[in-house]
């Protein structure tokens, strides 16, 4: 078998998570997708992938072989293309992962000026809080807010943001403005929950101090735009990034408190902790397509901030 269908077979058990979802979608059976497999390992001499009968993960040397896979059927479908129709057309697939309320506010408008430029671009938009691991997942740019911590990815900021915490003025004249972070003992408090972690303790930082408060919070959800709407529907207060909830503080339907510390779910007192990043795989023939959004999404932030 040659070297760029067993590109193509690897490629498709990592995007399925599955030997046999795999089989399925390129029409082979279980026992010859294996035989495959096995082959590719003993070929290079190393494990590709950690298999177990629930799950299934990339190893170090599979996640950079899967990598080169993307690169280089990336790399042959741009060729073929430029060879059939003679010029570099931006056409093919672009998936994209964003948290909810920035997907549809901002990322969701931003495609579609983008697919009028482009219409042969066919875009995916994930819109959900969890955060996703690339090399895994299929996806080609997550947005996401905070630091990078995978030093094998690119990370490029969006727009500068902060977390705020938020209420309406109804909540606020019905149950008192915090003073100081302990207060919140006394509030209904909104959380998030992200990869089954329950976000209670939030961190206040000042000139003089840093306070780890441990909220008990009256609801949870793990899709930030549910804990947007609990906000504005005054269930409580909430620690939301400032983008989010940008226009509703402008229209006076929200306001924050506490506002002379920087807050954040965990320890960072870095300034970049609650900036909003486009982040992607490093490829060195990265698709036109995707080095063309990847631009086109960055200047449409840039001309929003003025």
């Amino acid at each position: 078998m040659d070297k760029f269908s067993d590109m193509t077979l690897f490629i498709s058990i990592v995007k399925n998570q599955g030997l046999a979802a795999a089989g399925r979608e390129l029409g082979l059976s279980p026992a010859t997708v294996t035989a495959r497999l096995q082959a590719l390992e003993e070929r290079y001499g190393v494990k590709l992938l950690n298999r177990s009968t629930r799950h299934l993960s990339l190893t170090e040397s599979g996640s950079m072989y899967h990598q080169a896979c993307l690169d280089i059927i990336d790399s042959v479908k741009e060729t073929e293309n430029l060879l059939q129709t003679g010029s570099q057309e931006v056409r093919g697939t672009i998936k994209i992962a964003a948290p909810r309320d920035i997907g549809k506010q901002y990322i969701l408008p931003i495609i579609s000026r983008f697919c009028e430029l482009y219409p042969d671009v066919v875009p995916y938009l994930y819109l959900d809080d969890k955060l996703t691991n690339l090399a895994e997942s299929g996806i080609d740019i997550v947005i996401r807010y905070g630091e990078l911590a995978d030093s094998n990815l690119i990370s490029r900021k969006l727009a500068p943001s902060r977390r705020v915490l938020c209420a309406t003025p109804q909540y606020l004249a019905h149950k008192g403005t915090p003073i100081k972070p302990q207060d919140l003992a006394d509030h209904c408090c909104l959380a998030m929950i992200r990869s089954n972690e329950e976000l209670k303790t939030w961190h206040f930082t000042d000139d003089t101090q840093h306070n780890v408060i441990i909220v008990l919070p009256k609801r949870f959800s793990d899709d930030g735009e549910v804990i947007r709407q609990w906000v504005l529907d005054s269930a409580g207060i909430a620690l939301k990034s400032i983008l989010d909830i940008e226009q509703d503080i402008k229209q006076q339907r929200l306001v924050t408190v506490l506002d002379g510390y920087m807050k954040n779910f965990n320890a960072s007192t870095s300034s970049a902790s609650a900036d909003l990043n486009v982040i992607y795989q490093s490829r060195q023939y990265q698709p036109k397509r995707l080095r063309l959004f990847i631009d086109f999404l960055i200047a449409r932030f840039a001309d929003r901030l003025g």
